[in-house]
C-alpha cells in the first residue's frame, strides 16, 4: 500500500479507496436497486398485440393499477406481429433496467418452436409475474348448420379442406387452442390469421369463418345478441358468464383445454431484486378493489404467481411445446 500511494499520491489514492468503498457498497448491497426503483422515470409495458386485444386491455389496466402504486407514467407501447416476436426483440433492445416490460401470452414459450425468434424465451427472459387467464370459448356464426360440436367434428373428419379457422397466428392463444381440440378431437381444418381478436370475431360472425376460439371478452357480447352459437368452453371448469355451455371434456373431447394466461415478463440481465419488487408490485395491485371489478369487468380472472412460480410455468409450457410440436430445441 505504501508504495502504492508513493506512486499515485495520497490524494489519488483517497479518492480511489473513497470509489472503492461506493462500488462495493452497491453491489454487497442486494436491495440498492429496487429501493430507489423505478427512480421517478417512466415505465413501458410493450404489448405484441393490437389494441384493443384482450391482452392489450389487460395491459392498459394493470398499466393505471402500477402507476397508482409506483407514482410513475405507465405506458402501454403495442407493437403488434409475429404473435408477440417483435416486442420481445424491442425489450431485449432496451436497458435492463425494469423499465421496458413485455406483457405476454403462452405465445412467449411456443413460437421459438414455430419460426426462429432470434432470443431464447427462457434464457433471454424472466417472469416478473403472472397478472390474469383469459377463458376462451368455441363460437360459430349463427348461420352456421352445426348444431353441436359433433357436428363440426364430423364435417372436418369427412372433408378436412372443408373448414376453416380463426387465430391471430401459429402460437397464439387463439391458435393453441384450435390447435389442442383439433388434435384431441382427430380433425384438421384450414387457419386464417387476423391481427385482432375482434376482428376474427367479425368475420366469424359474418359466416367467412367457420370457427374460433375467441377470449370471452370479446365473443360474449355476440354470444347474448344471438348472432354467435357457443359450442364449447376451453376452460378446465364452466364459465359463469355461459353456465349453460359445456366444457370441452364435458363434450367427450379430452386432454383439450389451453391455459390461456397474460404476464409481464424482462430481460434476464434485469437486477434480480428490481424483479422481485415489481413482482410484488403487481401482486399489490391484483389485490386492490379498483383492478379487481376491471378484470372482472372485462370477463378474466386475477391470477397472481411468484417468480419462481412463474418461471417455473415457462419451462413447464417450453417443455410440453417442444413435446407438441415434435423439436428439440426452439428456432434461435
Amino acid at each position: 500500500m505504501r508504495s502504492y500511494v508513493r506512486r499515485v499520491g495520497f490524494r489519488q489514492t483517497y479518492w480511489h479507496i473513497l470509489l472503492w468503498l461506493a462500488a462495493w457498497t452497491l453491489v454487497s448491497t442486494p436491495e440498492a436497486g429496487s429501493q430507489t426503483y423505478p427512480d421517478g422515470k417512466l415505465i413501458r409495458l410493450v404489448a405484441g398485440v393490437a389494441a384493443g386485444s384482450a391482452s392489450d386491455i389487460i395491459a392498459r389496466a394493470l398499466g393505471e393499477a402500477l402507476k397508482a402504486e409506483l407514482g410513475v407514467t405507465v405506458l402501454v407501447e403495442n407493437r403488434p406481429g409475429a404473435t408477440g416476436v417483435i416486442a420481445g426483440r424491442s425489450v431485449l433492445a432496451a436497458p435492463a433496467d425494469g423499465h421496458t416490460i413485455l406483457i405476454q401470452t403462452g405465445a412467449h414459450t411456443i413460437v421459438p418452436y414455430l419460426m426462429k425468434v432470434e432470443y431464447d424465451p427462457l434464457r433471454d427472459f424472466s417472469g416478473v409475474a403472472t397478472v390474469a387467464s383469459v377463458p376462451s370459448v368455441l363460437v360459430i356464426p349463427r348461420s352456421s348448420p352445426f348444431q353441436t360440436i359433433h357436428d363440426l367434428v364430423a364435417a372436418a373428419k369427412a372433408d378436412p379442406r372443408k373448414l376453416n379457422y380463426a387465430s391471430l397466428g401459429p402460437g397464439s392463444a387463439t391458435f393453441m387452442s384450435a390447435e389442442k381440440f383439433h388434435r384431441a378431437a382427430g380433425i384438421k381444418a384450414t387457419n386464417v390469421t387476423f391481427r385482432g381478436a375482434n376482428e376474427a370475431v367479425t368475420e366469424t360472425m359474418g359466416g367467412r369463418i367457420d370457427y374460433v376460439f375467441a377470449p370471452l371478452l370479446a365473443a360474449l357480447p355476440q354470444i347474448e345478441a344471438g348472432t354467435l352459437k357457443a359450442l364449447a368452453v376451453g376452460s378446465r371448469n364452466r364459465l359463469s358468464q355461459l353456465p349453460d355451455v359445456p366444457t370441452l371434456s364435458e363434450t367427450g373431447i379430452a386432454n383439450a383445454e389451453y391455459l390461456f394466461w397474460v404476464g409481464l415478463l424482462v430481460s434476464s440481465q434485469t437486477p434480480r431484486d428490481i424483479v422481485q419488487k415489481l413482482n410484488q408490485v403487481v401482486a399489490k395491485a391484483l389485490e386492490t378493489p379498483e383492478l379487481r371489478a376491471r378484470l372482472a369487468a372485462l370477463a378474466v380472472e386475477s391470477l397472481p404467481m411468484g417468480t419462481q412460480e412463474f418461471d417455473a410455468l415457462l419451462r413447464e409450457e417450453s417443455r410440453s411445446a417442444a413435446e407438441f410440436f415434435g423439436s428439440a430445441e426452439p428456432k434461435q
